[in-house]
């Protein structure tokens, strides 16, 4: 999505008229050196003196080459076409920040700016600054250009969104291939225009439709530097909402298919679009080989403060580097939009004067300030091109080199000849009166995103630009460093982008589901192509190889900036949620069959066979909740039930099942018996909260990356059965709705609780709501738990715009219902509110299982249902109110991979104040209490009042918000949230949160409860019973030598290319094996010989002997986007090339690494 130029399709709404900022890009190029004075040898006569002279000079060529690198000869003021940039400078090591408290954070990086000080400087004052409305007017004295002339890049292309108002395939069809057909064309016409493309998701549709000719023309366009493929990625991905496995699959998808393909590995990043920008996507994109990256909706304010001290380009750096190895280069364009109005200078009113295709003729909307662009000729070219190069010039002065950048290009721009032709034509004029004329010091040219940062950084190799006391870096010197990120965006008059976050839950939710299940697949698609090297298992995966590939690009298309984002309208929306459930049931069905192969029940498998086993959780269609399947096995015999387990340690933890009857047992899979739970199904009905269907709990073990097989009897002799759960409700009538099947009583008084050995909880009987915890120490946590609605008439799928504060929305009443048992132990809660159906019900869980991280947390789900006309215009959230003081200063985390420190402001609103929550939030007091509460999903977060967390769960909006999209969000699907809490004590000193500007990391019991909850064990049922007197052999998989240490993630393991496995050579390295090492917080210490306790440091992973009955060779490391194999050029600092010949792995804490490897059996 963005601000289209064409009519009705901008994000921009009606506020073209008001004389809105401009958005660019500087660029500035570089000066032949000065020559070097030659010293002159005075005394030729004697042999000595002469000597003596040339050894000086040796000795001082050496001196200066050893400090400055080799010379560089006169250089022309653009780059050569063929030249090659240097290698990145080693990593420079700087003393790290520390905390108050003295604990080092992660080695935190030092730094010339933090988002948090631009946001505590900057006053929000929104002052109007004339032509550039949120900027100044901005002057120039003339002189600045007389010793280094300006050298100007104009960069044309045209963002293509895959799926906003139109979806993927629509968009392709009427304009997308018409685009691509078109620079094909244009471009070949004159060798001076240029071009970028971002999308491989669109390009890889063309290539396929392409004829022979036009696929070789665009061939040649890119290698003769005509045409250059920015980012890469099969999308241009949202940076809030976006899982980091999700972003990386997304990069590797596309940048994969165009190396295969084309023959090109991008290195420059192009992200005009998504709204905000995250610290994470910087650090993915260095360790993929990236070098410079272009940024552009950021805080309108915080672009002013760059701008005004020349810093919107900057080195970004992540915060925990203390040796600056993550250090990657940022163009930020400085005014309001990516379109021509908003990038040739600071006044839009001029600059739409240039944007040619808005003259009278073409579909495109006239300029709405009334000047529009006329035709340039010779009679008005001096006047024209005067115009444009004072609008260059006056931009040029936000930055600090002589090397401009000027976008040139919209949404879905040049798709016609006409079109393009009016542009290139135009502006081919304009460039050649501006570079015959030498007293204007100027020269400008078509270019690409390659041209501009590389003659930004000869310039700045020549020429020193750094401030006195600047940090900059050792990487690109003369530029600023600064680490944080980007959220939240706002792009005018205090509208803050917030709303998006929460926006189409229900597919933020199903994003989450493909993610986890494709990544289990394609475990399970490895681990089947290394243990079983028959031609009939390779015939197996590669027959699947399609599905895969869909499957990876329909996550791959959902991350786009309108997809994940809910941003789109509703039948593309249905479109994108479509694509994931086919993919969802391509799968699971793959998996179902796969277990067989892998529990060696049968070793050949084929597309065609029926699987014996079925996925226990299936989805009639794309836009419903998963529905449990029932286990109902007959009299006298059992069902089996295989759990896959797709982390890295063995994982012991209550499981659950629905059964059609209460009088079965659990038996493992060497038929010993399993002590199991049985309690009600509930359902979100006033009138029957019982479905008649019941839960069944038992604790089960399955290891590491493997499969283990539980059986459901009934009738089997020598168990002790299922024990019923005890019932206690609550009622406002004197009728218990009490199901005869389990006993049964009432609930009495003002409070109730539920408890296991470690936590106590208590409720608020009249409402139903959670209001204290205590631990087994005796402290006690005030959670206070709330849930309100915002009124919001003003909000829309972007922008969050409340009325006012969000009121409480439960009244003292309601059904309330307590199941105790072995094992779980539960509240459920139905309550009254305003309406007669309630927009939520909830639950809260706790468990009973040892060596379980489920014993240490509190399991939060929310049934919502805001459907129906009175809930229009709400925005539901749930709080949680609790003692800690915390001083409204809160974490949440960025993609699932690190945190970021958020504060409460009171000079922006509210909804300025909420940020993303793609998977954790947590605050913590001065004295290191810590609240934490887990998603399974992406939502949005606050802290607005001391001791508050505030979720929001799901908004239905009436209105558009004018960015564009023509319609509010109104297709609201029932859904359940799941959250896991986390009440957390220290027991070291730790940071003040306040006062420490550096995010806080979770504890290492935190992150596994995350990585539990979000990758959850995939569950699969046998069609048919068995007899449970025809007992099998053990049918488990265990291919781990050993649990891997709990703060070691394999983020994948995978065959990148299936469909190309059995013609690879046998000594290729075939499989790819993705890893991150966590940070952790020490302060909240993990008992020493608990199973969740092993770290790296005192277990270290040797790769070689990572499987069991498997050998490792080959292995290689490479870059994330497995296209690089220097990585010392991705600035890992570990020789990782040199430990992997031994296995070794070795890594910092918060770095993921990739390497390439071969697996065979051993002999």
């Amino acid at each position: 999505m963005a601000f289209s130029s064409g009519t009705g399709s901008s994000r921009r709404g009606g506020w073209a008229q008001s004389l809105l900022p401009s958005s660019s890009n500087s660029t500035k190029s570089k000066l032949p050196r000065k020559s070097r004075r030659r010293a002159s040898l005075r005394d030729f006569i004697f042999a000595n003196f002469f000597t003596i002279g040339l050894s000086v000079s040796v000795l001082f060529f050496i001196a200066v080459v050893f400090r400055y690198g080799i010379p560089k000869p006169l250089s022309t003021p653009f780059r050569p076409r063929n030249y090659r940039q240097p290698k990145f400078r080693k990593p420079v090591y700087r003393k790290p920040a520390l905390l108050e408290s003295g604990n080092e954070v992660a080695s935190a990086a030092v730094v010339d700016m933090t988002t948090k000080d631009l946001y505590d400087k900057i006053e929000f004052l929104d002052v109007d600054g004339g032509p550039w409305k949120q900027g100044w007017r901005v002057n120039y004295k003339g002189d600045e250009w007389d010793t280094e002339k300006l050298k100007v890049f104009v960069v044309p292309h045209s963002h293509n969104d895959p799926g906003w108002k139109l979806t993927v395939d629509e968009y392709y069809d009427r304009q997308s291939r018409h685009i691509l057909d078109t620079i094909v064309e244009t471009l070949s016409k004159d060798e001076r225009r240029k071009f970028i493309w971002e999308e491989m998701s669109y390009l890889e549709r063309w290539w396929r439709d392409a004829s022979e000719a036009k696929r070789k023309t665009f061939h040649n366009l890119v290698n003769n530097g005509q045409l250059e493929i920015v980012g890469g990625g099969w999308v241009m991905n949202d940076e809030a909402n976006s899982h980091y496995y999700a972003i990386i699959e997304q990069m590797i998808e596309g940048n994969m298919w165009l190396n295969d393909t084309i023959g090109v590995v991008p290195k420059n990043a192009w992200a005009i679009d998504p709204f905000g920008y995250s610290a994470t996507m910087a650090y993915l994109l260095r360790r993929m080989g990236f070098e410079n990256m272009l940024i552009q909706r950021t805080h309108y304010e915080l672009k002013k403060e760059l701008a005004r001290h020349k810093n919107l380009e900057y080195i970004w750096r992540q915060s925990w580097d203390a040796k600056e190895t993550t250090d990657i280069f940022v163009h930020m364009m400085p005014f309001y939009s990516y379109d021509i109005p908003h990038t040739c200078g600071p006044e839009p009113a001029v600059c739409c004067q240039f944007d040619f295709a808005r003259m009278r003729g073409f579909s495109y909307e006239l300029c709405p300030w009334g000047q529009h662009p006329v035709e340039i000729n010779q009679d008005n070219v001096q006047e024209q091109a005067q115009k444009l190069l004072d609008q260059y010039k006056k931009k040029s002065t936000l930055f600090r080199t002589n090397t401009l950048l000027i976008p040139l290009g919209d949404d879905f721009r040049y798709i016609s000849i006409n079109e393009a032709e009016a542009q290139f034509k135009n502006y081919q004029l304009l460039f050649d009166f501006i570079n015959s004329n030498p007293n204007l010091n100027t020269e400008v040219k078509f270019g690409t995103l390659e041209d501009y940062f590389q003659t930004l950084r000869e310039e700045a190799d020549r020429i020193n630009y750094s401030l006195p006391g600047e940090v900059g870096s050792g990487q690109v010197a003369g530029f600023p460093s600064l680490s944080g990120d980007f959220f939240t965006y706002a792009d005018r008059q205090q509208d803050y982008w917030s709303g998006y976050y929460v926006s189409r839950p229900f597919f933020k939710s199903v994003d989450r589901v493909l993610e986890h299940t494709l990544r289990a697949s394609e475990i399970m698609i490895a681990l089947l192509l290394g243990y079983c090297q028959r031609p009939q298992c390779e015939k197996f995966t590669t027959s699947f190889s399609y599905k895969l590939t869909a499957a990876r690009r329909n996550l791959a298309l959902f991350q786009h900036h309108d997809g994940v984002t809910g941003t789109a309208k509703d039948h593309v929306v249905i479109d994108y949620g479509t694509r994931m459930h086919i993919s969802l049931q391509d799968l699971q069905i793959f998996m179902s069959k796969a277990v067989e192969v892998l529990l060696c029940i049968r070793h050949e498998k084929s597309d065609q066979n029926p699987s014996l086993f079925e996925p226990e959780q299936v989805r009639s269609r794309y836009d419903v909740q998963p529905v449990h399947k029932l286990i109902g096995p007959p009299e006298g015999s059992a069902q089996s039930v295989v759990f896959f387990n797709p982390l890295e340690q063995t994982r012991v933890e209550i499981v659950m099942v629905i059964v059609n009857r209460l009088d079965v047992t659990v038996l493992d899979s060497n038929w010993s018996c399993v002590k199991s739970q049985l309690s009600p199904e509930w359902q979100h009905n006033k009138g029957k909260i019982f479905t008649g269907r019941h839960r069944l709990h038992w604790l089960a073990s399955v290891p590491a990356m493997g499969l283990q097989t539980y059986y459901i009897a009934n009738g089997y002799v020598g168990c002790e059965k299922a024990k019923p759960a005890k019932l206690k409700f609550f009622a406002s009538s004197n009728e218990l709705p009490c199901s005869s099947l389990y006993p049964c009583s009432k609930l009495d008084g003002d409070i109730a609780e539920i408890k296991n050995r470690h936590l106590t909880l208590t409720f608020d009987a009249k409402l139903g709501m959670l209001h204290q915890m205590s631990n087994k120490d005796g402290s006690k946590t005030v959670v206070g738990e709330e849930i309100g609605v915002y009124t919001s008439p003003g909000s829309g799928a972007y922008l969050f715009k409340p009325n006012g504060e969000a009121q409480p929305i439960v009244q003292a009443g309601g059904q309330m219902v307590i199941s105790s048992g072995p094992l779980m132990q539960e509240f459920y809660s139905y309550p009254k509110t305003t309406w007669d159906k309630s927009p939520i019900s909830h639950s809260t869980r706790i468990y009973n299982g040892e060596n379980t991280i489920q014993e240490f947390l509190i399991e939060k789900e929310y049934h919502v249902e805001l459907l129906g006309e009175d809930f229009n215009d709400r925005e539901l959230i749930v709080r949680f109110k609790t003692g800690l003081d915390n001083r409204r200063v809160f974490y949440s985390d960025l993609n699932g991979f690190q945190m970021s420190r958020r504060e409460t402001y009171d000079k922006i609103p509210l909804q300025g104040n909420y940020y993303p929550m793609p998977s954790l939030a947590f605050m913590q007091s001065p004295t290191g209490q810590r609240f934490s509460v887990h998603s399974r999903q992406s939502l949005g977060v606050a802290s607005l009042k001391n001791g508050w967390l505030e979720i929001m769960l799901d908004r239905r909006l009436v209105r558009d918000d004018g960015r564009g999209l023509g319609q509010g969000v109104m297709d609201n699907r029932p859904m359940n949230v799941l959250f896991h809490i986390l009440k957390e004590s220290n027991i070291s000193s730790t940071a003040d949160p306040v006062s420490s500007t550096l995010p806080l990391n979770p504890s290492l019991l935190s992150h596994n409860v995350g990585t539990h909850l979000n990758y959850p064990m995939h569950v699969f049922t046998a069609k048919k019973a068995q007899e449970p007197s025809v007992q099998l052999l053990p049918r488990s998989f265990s291919p781990l030598s050993a649990s891997l240490p709990h703060d070691f993630h394999i983020v994948s393991f995978k065959v990148p290319q299936p469909l190309k496995y059995s013609h690879q050579p046998h000594g290729d390295s075939r499989f790819v094996l993705m890893i991150q090492r966590r940070q952790w917080d020490s302060a909240y210490y993990c008992q020493k010989g608990r199973p969740q306790c092993s770290i790296m440091a005192d277990a270290p992973v040797n790769l070689f002997y990572m499987f069991k009955d498997l050998a490792v060779l080959n292995v290689k490391a490479t870059s994330l986007n497995l296209l690089h194999d220097d990585t010392e050029s991705l600035g890992y600092i570990e020789q990782l090339g040199d430990a992997a010949q031994e296995g070794h792995v070795i890594m910092s804490p918060m770095e993921i690494q990739a390497y390439k490897l071969e697996l065979r059996p051993q002999q």
